[in-house]
C-alpha cells in the first residue's frame, strides 16, 4: 500500500475509535513519525494534507527541517529524548517537545526559547511502567514540580503529558496505564486551574486504537504509515 493509502487507513480507523468513545475524531491528532525515513516521503505525505510529524533525533530532523522549510503548514514534533547539549536547536526548529523530563532541561529550553524569543509548546514525559529504558518521571511527587516550572515561565507552554508503555503489555495493562495518565493530566489541570493543560500524547502503531479509547489526543504512528524502519 502507497503512503497516501496507509494515512486514509489510520485516520479511518482513528475516526472509528473515537465514534466508538463518544470523541470527536477532531479532537485527535495524528502525528506521523518520519524518523530514519527520508524527506521524499515526508512530501508523500504532505500531498494527502497530513502535516504533523514527529522525529526521534535533532541532528536527523533539522536536515528534513531545512530542506522542507518552504512548506509553512508543516509542524514538527520533537518525541524522542532531548539532551541538555542539544536544546539550543529546538527554538524555531520544533513547535511540539514531547520530552520534557528534568527541571534542569526545562531551565535550559524556557532561556533558549527566551534568547531566540521562540515559543514552544512542551509536555512532561512521564514512565509510569518505570522502565529503567525509557526516560521520563515515575511519581505524582516529582511531576508536581516540573509543571509548576514550566507553568511559570514565558517561552515555553506547558500543554500536557507523553508516555510510552513498554509493547508487550497486552490490552488491559497498556490501557490501565494510559487511564492512569489521563487521570494525571486531568488532575494537573485541575490543581492549577489551567484548561490548556489538555493534551495526551499516548499511543503508536501497535496500540493507538487503545490510546484513543483512553482519551489521547495526539498518537504517533510511524510503521502504519511510513512502513518499517530499515
Amino acid at each position: 500500500m502507497s503512503i497516501n493509502e496507509n494515512i486514509a487507513k489510520v485516520k479511518q480507523q482513528l475516526k472509528q475509535a473515537a465514534i466508538q468513545s463518544g470523541r470527536t475524531p477532531e479532537d485527535i491528532r495524528l502525528i506521523a513519525v518520519s524518523k530514519t525515513k527520508p524527506a521524499e516521503m515526508i512530501q508523500e505525505a504532505l500531498a494527502t494534507g497530513q502535516t504533523a510529524f514527529g522525529e526521534n533525533r535533532i541532528q536527523e530532523a533539522l536536515g528534513k527541517i531545512e530542506g522542507l522549510s518552504s512548506n509553512t503548514q508543516i509542524e514538527w514534533h520533537l518525541i524522542g529524548h532531548l539532551q541538555k547539549n542539544k536544546v539550543k536547536f529546538c527554538p524555531g526548529n520544533f513547535q511540539w517537545i514531547h520530552s520534557i523530563d528534568s527541571i534542569e532541561l526545562a531551565e535550559k529550553l524556557e532561556a533558549r526559547c527566551a534568547f531566540s524569543a521562540k515559543k514552544i509548546n512542551v509536555l512532561i514525559q512521564v514512565n509510569l511502567s518505570r522502565e529503567i529504558s525509557k526516560s521520563g518521571l515515575q511519581n505524582w511527587e516529582e511531576t508536581l514540580p516540573l509543571a509548576e516550572k514550566l507553568l511559570a515561565g514565558k517561552w515555553l507552554k506547558f500543554r500536557g503529558l507523553m508516555i510510552i508503555p513498554p509493547p508487550d503489555l497486552g490490552e488491559l495493562a497498556t490501557r490501565k496505564i494510559y487511564e492512569k495518565t489521563r487521570k494525571w493530566r486531568d488532575q494537573l489541570q485541575q490543581n492549577y486551574g489551567q484548561p490548556d493543560i489538555n493534551e495526551l500524547s499516548m499511543g503508536m502503531t501497535a496500540d493507538y486504537l487503545w490510546a484513543i479509547q483512553e482519551g489521547s489526543t495526539m498518537i504517533r504512528v510511524g510503521t502504519a504509515i511510513f512502513g518499517r524502519r530499515n
